[in-house]
């Protein structure tokens, strides 16, 4: 689906997300959607889902402190990953 001779290789993801459902589309062209509603893309991308797994299931928790605490974990564990975060919420 990918024309141009540069682009072809791109190994690149992207995340779109509504209030209700968040979905992967990736470089080749495949739209993913998670299993448990949680998803991360980058080099810390899998610390941080397996973080936002582990407390999505603490009663009383804001979405937002869920990604706050996993990008904290990821940012800690992974050399890649920093600790600024820009965080857009949904309404």
């Amino acid at each position: 689906w990918r024309t141009d001779k540069y682009l072809r290789r791109l190994e690149a993801v992207l995340l779109v997300a509504d209030n209700t459902h968040i979905y992967e589309l990736t470089g080749n062209g495949d739209v993913l959607e998670p299993e448990h509603g949680v998803m991360g893309i980058g080099s810390g991308g899998t610390y941080a889902q397996a973080a936002a797994l582990a407390l999505i299931d603490i009663p009383d928790i804001e979405s937002e402190e869920i990604v706050r605490k996993a990008m904290k974990i990821a940012g800690d564990i992974c050399v890649y990953t920093n600790h600024n975060v820009t965080l857009e919420k949904l309404s």
